[in-house]
């Protein structure tokens, strides 16, 4: 018998449901002995010991199933009777054929299952709840310029003596200064001593942090995670105090609270994309404020920012609204705002503006427009390229609020263009050819349903145009026409907006205008603005 196949002739495989073997050695014996007792038995034993005399192969497999037979027809009933409902699988331990692997030293390793097994790998951390700490290499340059700048003051920095800090060292804009001071001295005595600034910038993980994340951080209110409005005030303020080219605004300061007032609104128009008053960091990082804080730091022209900071743009803003608040209570309604752009808009467009549905009014007189609420419909309907201004406008054509623009929602604002322009002698355009002009410039992804999306004028470069067909008459006439003028002007500088055109052409215009009320030819401005020029 082969030496390997023994096993199969393990007592503990003759154990029956609720019955162990091994634990009742006298059940063994008296199985064994029945056993042998019968025919078949003596038979097989008879049979394997002549096979070994005569050296012919033993065939294992057929004797254990002649022996499976004989024992399986010959065992006591008391066994085969037995209701005691079977074991659960033994566990490997417990099995004879694991309990032999065991044992065996072959099984003890496989040289093949430790070739498939991977080897366990150290995987670096990747995710720091505060940012990645800074390189070795730069806390220590950090260190170095920190200990070379507070080394002539042992006992710290005042705020005056701090700037030089916020500009080498975490490489701010400098009208930030302030409001990092303020945030390192939260006991308010008025220094920031060299471990202070250590603990607050570098043990604070701000050193390695992202030039938008650091900004933010320093804005933001403690446990607040967004940046409001008067997080702003105090950038604003100091930026006036500091910077050359607001120096002559420094004996007006209704006018400096102004400028700062629409330098905020025009931030929060382009950066909160969520309209919700609250800037996060997401948003930060997606527009272009921090860039445009830099350049304000580097260049002494601020007309030349023409992103939020310059003076012209404010000055533009302010006294278009003054134009139209009569009665100057700072506040303006629907008759006040149909003036706008010599009466360029249409009433019902100006009814959905007062409706407040692009925008709710931070007007806290019903019926009213505030200064903000101007700011953010000069900026949309001065510019209707951008994103803010086309969701602006969409939201009031989109009548029922469905979210596409339908061929009756255009037809009902056209028809007060077109009423307009019978009024004035202009050869009409039927609608029906309009809105075939509309869906040729806007190319929508759903033109067989007739409809247009918001993506598909975000999509389209003549986005303006439509919405202009729809309301602003003299914006569509000048369409109609192709001025050249306008053309040209676009040509010559294709990177300015259509905001940075029209602030161009309208401080012109106002700058002349006040030359003229300086000189006591006209009387159009009851309370001159003072201009940098």
């Amino acid at each position: 018998m082969d030496i390997e196949e023994v096993h199969i002739l393990d007592p503990e495989l003759l154990q029956l449901p609720g019955l162990s073997v091994k634990s009742n050695p006298l059940i063994a014996e008296e199985l064994f002995s029945h056993w042998l007792s019968l025919p078949d038995t003596s038979r097989l034993v008879k049979s394997l010991i002549d096979d070994t005399k005569s050296s012919t192969p033993v065939s294992i497999s057929k004797n254990c199933a002649n022996l499976n037979i004989a024992c399986g027809s010959a065992l006591p009933s008391l066994f085969l009777n037995s209701g005691t409902p079977p074991l659960s699988p033994r566990a490997s331990s417990g099995s004879p054929r694991f309990s032999r692997q065991k044992t065996s030293p072959f099984s003890l390793q496989s040289p093949l299952r430790s070739l498939r097994e991977p080897k366990p790998q150290l995987i670096p951390q990747f995710y720091f709840q505060h940012g990645p700490p800074p390189a070795k290499e730069l806390k220590e340059q950090c260190l170095s310029m920190v200990d070379h700048l507070f080394s002539d003051f042992i006992d710290g920095l005042r705020m005056n003596e701090f700037k030089t800090v916020t500009k080498e060292v975490c490489k701010l804009p400098s009208f930030l200064s302030s409001v990092l001071f303020r945030k390192i001295d939260v006991d308010s005595t008025g220094i920031v001593t060299r471990d202070a600034f250590v603990k607050y910038w570098v043990d604070g993980h701000m050193l390695a942090m992202d030039l938008a994340s650091q900004i933010y951080n320093i804005l933001r209110q403690p446990g607040c995670e967004y940046l409001r409005q008067a997080d702003f005030k105090p950038v604003l303020d100091e930026l006036l105090a500091s910077h050359p080219g607001l120096e002559f605004l420094r004996n007006t300061p209704e006018f400096q609270e102004r400028y700062a007032e629409t330098v905020i609104y025009r931030i929060f128009y382009y950066i909160n994309r969520s309209g919700t008053g609250c800037i996060t960091l997401r948003e930060l990082k997606r527009g272009n404020l921090v860039a445009a804080m830099q350049q304000v730091d580097e260049e002494d022209d601020i007309n030349k920012v023409i992103r939020y900071f310059s003076y012209e743009h404010f000055y533009v803003i302010y006294c278009r609204f003054w134009e139209l608040d009569g009665d100057h209570d700072f506040l303006i309604d629907k008759e006040n705002l149909l003036k706008y752009g010599n009466h360029a808009l249409t009433y019902r467009i100006v009814d959905r503006i007062f409706s407040q549905v692009p925008r709710k009014f931070t007007s806290k007189v019903e019926g009213k427009m505030s200064y903000e609420d101007f700011a953010y419909f000069i900026l949309a309907e001065e510019d209707k390229s951008s994103e803010p201004s086309l969701e602006y406008w969409f939201k009031c054509i989109d009548l029922d609020g469905d979210g596409v623009i339908s061929p009756n929602e255009m037809q009902f604002f056209y028809e007060e263009q077109l009423h307009r322009m019978e009024c004035i002698t202009q050869e009409p355009v039927l609608f029906e050819d309009i809105l075939c002009q509309i869906f040729d410039m806007i190319k929508p992804e759903a033109r067989k349903e007739n409809c247009i999306t918001l993506k598909d004028l975000k999509a389209s470069k003549l986005s303006r145009n439509v919405f202009n067909i729809l309301f602003n008459l003299n914006k569509f006439m000048a369409f109609e026409t192709r001025d050249p003028f306008l053309i040209r002007q676009e040509r010559e500088n294709p990177t300015l907006t259509e905001w940075d055109r029209f602030a161009q052409r309208e401080y012109v215009r106002l700058s002349m205008e006040e030359d003229e009320v300086s000189n006591g030819s006209a009387d159009v401005w009851d309370e001159p603005l003072e201009s940098p020029f």
